[in-house]
């Protein structure tokens, strides 16, 4: 059985994660393309959807704007800036709707000092480390014949794989955010609400796939590895 090759816990693992995820994207795509052909009644655009969800949740001096790409959207708490996407910013689509909606749920989070939001950017410096250094310091626990080695680099993992575990609530709970407010503010009506539900909950896959990819590997890590070298460290 090969250490980085098609191994059976790649086979049992990995592989079935990889198709959830390829299948999760899939779905996001299919789902924003069809709710990007249905039009708001209200017309209203994802730009002004998002400053009308900040202003429900009393949120004020947050920044909107435009960012080149496809479903590029995102917020960014370094600014406390929203940054929506061609197809969102100046769409009046229920997809962009809702997207444009999700992101300004997360910059209501900071506002409101929400609990999983924190830890996760206080976790990324460490993910970020854990992510370049995991695979590398495997390697060469594999050719030192090291034990030490080959535990940090499965705790690395470890810890990038964590930080998509704290995602999943912050994502889950900005939708909610967006959606509450969409619905209380009457931007959508309950037929486009219902599409703008299953645009987030589309979206919302790709973070379940992403986790589950990631434990999936660390798993897969831990049965090759974790036993390896300690007669000899």
């Amino acid at each position: 059985m090969g250490y980085y090759g098609f191994d059976i816990y790649y086979l049992i693992l990995v592989l079935p994660a990889v198709v959830f995820a390829m299948w999760a994207q899939g779905k996001v795509n299919s789902t924003f393309n069809k709710y990007s052909g249905i039009g708001a009644r209200r017309g209203i655009t994802g730009a002004m959807a998002a400053q009308a969800v900040l202003r429900a949740n009393g949120v004020f001096g947050v920044g909107i704007e435009h960012v080149s790409g496809n479903l590029t959207d995102h917020y960014d708490p370094r600014t406390n800036t929203i940054r929506l996407s061609d197809s969102v910013f100046s769409s009046s689509s229920v997809a962009a709707i809702g997207v444009a909606a999700h992101e300004a749920g997360h910059a209501v989070q900071y506002a409101a000092n929400y609990g999983p939001i924190r830890i996760r950017q206080a976790i990324i410096p460490i993910s970020q480390i854990g992510s370049s250094l995991s695979m590398p310091m495997i390697l060469i626990g594999v050719i030192l014949n090291s034990s030490t080695l080959l535990d940090l680099g499965i705790i690395f993992f470890g810890l990038a794989a964590l930080f998509q575990l704290v995602t999943l609530p912050v994502e889950f709970n900005a939708s909610r955010r967006a959606v509450v407010a969409l619905e209380q503010g009457n931007m959508l009506d309950d037929e486009e609400l219902k599409g703008a539900k299953k645009t987030l909950t589309a979206a919302a896959l790709t973070y379940v796939a992403a986790l589950a990819v990631s434990l999936a590997q660390f798993l897969r890590l831990i049965l090759i590895f974790g036993g390896r070298g300690r007669d000899r460290d």
